[in-house]
C-alpha cells in the first residue's frame, strides 16, 4: 500500500550575526510568504541561536565526528531539514563570514538536499549567490536555478540606508515572481530528493 509522502521542511536560514544586521526584515517577510503556502512546512532558523565557533575540528563531519557540543547542536537543527533557503548579504564580494562558518560546521547533514539563495543589498547579493552555489556544490547539495534578489532602488527603499525605511511590501510586487519561482525549485527538488532517499 502506497503513502503519501510527508511535506518537505524547508529552513529559512538567516545568515548574518551582527548586531546591526538588516536580515530580520526579509527573513521574516519570506517566512510570510512561505507560510502562505501550502506544499511544504518552513521554519526560520538563526545562526545567533547556535553561537558557533570558527570551525576548530580534526576535519569534516564527512570524516570525523564533531566534537565541539555547538557545532553538534547545529547539525542536529539542519539535519531536520529537506531544504533550505539562505537569506543573506553580500560582504564583498562574498557571503557573510559567519554563513560560511555555518555551512562548514556540517556536511554529512546537507548533502543531496536542495538550497537556494534570497540575497539583498546594491546588487541583490547577485555576487554571493553564486559564491553560495558553489559551496554547495562542494557539500553534494542540489543548488536551484531560481534565487530571490532584493536590489537597486527596491533594496533602497526598504532598508534604513535609503532614507526610507519601508515595509516589505512596498516591494513584494517585484520580488513576487522570484519567490514563487524559487519556492517551486525548492519544493520539487526537495519530493525529489527525498524520494530517492527512501
Amino acid at each position: 500500500m502506497e503513502t503519501a509522502m510527508s511535506l518537505p521542511k524547508i529552513a529559512i536560514i538567516i545568515g548574518q550575526t551582527r548586531e546591526s544586521r538588516f536580515a530580520d526584515k526579509p527573513a521574516q517577510w519570506i517566512l510570510e510568504q512561505a507560510q502562505a503556502r501550502d506544499d511544504f512546512e518552513a521554519e526560520l532558523v538563526d545562526l545567533r541561536d547556535f553561537d558557533l565557533p570558527l570551525f576548530n575540528e580534526v576535519a569534516s563531519n564527512a570524516w570525523v565526528p564533531s566534537s565541539d557540543a555547538h557545532a553538534v547542536a547545529w547539525q542536529k537543527k539542519i539535519a531536520e531539514f529537506d531544504g533550505y533557503l539562505f537569506v543573506t548579504a553580500e560582504y564583498n564580494r562574498s557571503i557573510t563570514g559567519a554563513l560560511k562558518n555555518a555551512l562548514d560546521q556540517a556536511y554529512v547533514e546537507w548533502a543531496r538536499k536542495p538550497a537556494a539563495v534570497f540575497g539583498y543589498g546594491s546588487l541583490g547579493a547577485a555576487r554571493a549567490a553564486e559564491h553560495l552555489r558553489n559551496i554547495a556544490v562542494e557539500l553534494q547539495m542540489v543548488p536551484v536555478r531560481n534565487g530571490i534578489h532584493l536590489g537597486g532602488t527596491e533594496f533602497f527603499k526598504v532598508h534604513p540606508l535609503g532614507g526610507q525605511n519601508a515595509d516589505m511590501s512596498e516591494v513584494a510586487p517585484v520580488l513576487a515572481g522570484s519567490v514563487t519561482a524559487t519556492f517551486d525549485d525548492l519544493v520539487w527538488w526537495a519530493n525529489a530528493t527525498k524520494a530517492a532517499k527512501a
